[in-house]
């Protein structure tokens, strides 16, 4: 999983290089247009003044602010909210969570992407994990950085990873249907399970 820096010098507005300027740029083009205004405008009331923050902080602060400002709530419905709907409802799924994170961070001029994933904890353990879905911004000192709205903070070790796209669509989960006519049972379970290669490697040797 890409982790947060623990240190980053960047300042607001970020400056890309010309090398991986045209590449970063398409990950600052917004989802939702029609929203930029009204997503900056909750940014800018989250973070303050430019000045006040550097990029990683700005990002931090906006992850912690849906963290604290947006309730979490499974939904089975496909798609996501938009932001600003998310902003007005004042819930949302991790997807729309992260959705939201991405736009504000993105309205920052800053890139984002969209990740989905899983997560390795008890129910995944238990096989009854399902998808998680997080957002990443790119600073230039440190490359791609994870952040996990639902929990508020950096992602760490404990997100896996399995797609990103500069649009939520880009990693939905396949879809389709299913013709029970003949009275069979269809079911999933999804069950993470995190291997150390260096220790196993240690544990064969001796």
């Amino acid at each position: 999983a890409a982790e947060a820096p623990k240190i980053s010098q960047m300042t607001l507005p970020v400056v890309y290089l010309q090398s991986e300027k045209s590449v970063a740029e398409s990950y600052t083009l917004p989802t939702y247009p029609e929203e930029a205004g009204e997503v900056l405008a909750w940014a800018q009331s989250v973070i303050g003044s430019p000045g006040e923050k550097t990029a990683l902080e700005a990002v931090q602060a906006i992850v912690a602010a849906i963290f604290h400002g947006i309730n979490y709530r499974r939904r089975e419905e496909p798609g996501v909210q938009s932001p600003v709907a998310t902003l007005r409802l004042g819930s949302g799924s991790c997807r729309d969570m992260a959705t939201l994170g991405m736009e504000a961070v993105r309205s920052l001029g800053m890139a984002a992407r969209f990740v989905s994933g899983y997560l390795n904890s008890l129910a995944s353990l238990a096989g009854q994990g399902s998808t998680h879905a997080w957002m990443e911004a790119y600073l230039p000192d440190c490359g791609w950085c994870g952040f996990d709205a639902t929990s508020g903070k950096p992602t760490s070790r404990s997100q896996i990873p399995i797609g990103v796209s500069s649009h939520p669509r880009g990693v939905m989960p396949i879809s389709g249907k299913f013709d029970n006519s003949t009275g069979t049972g269809l079911g999933l379970s999804v069950a993470v399970s995190i291997r150390h290669e260096d220790a196993e490697a240690a544990a064969g040797a001796a």
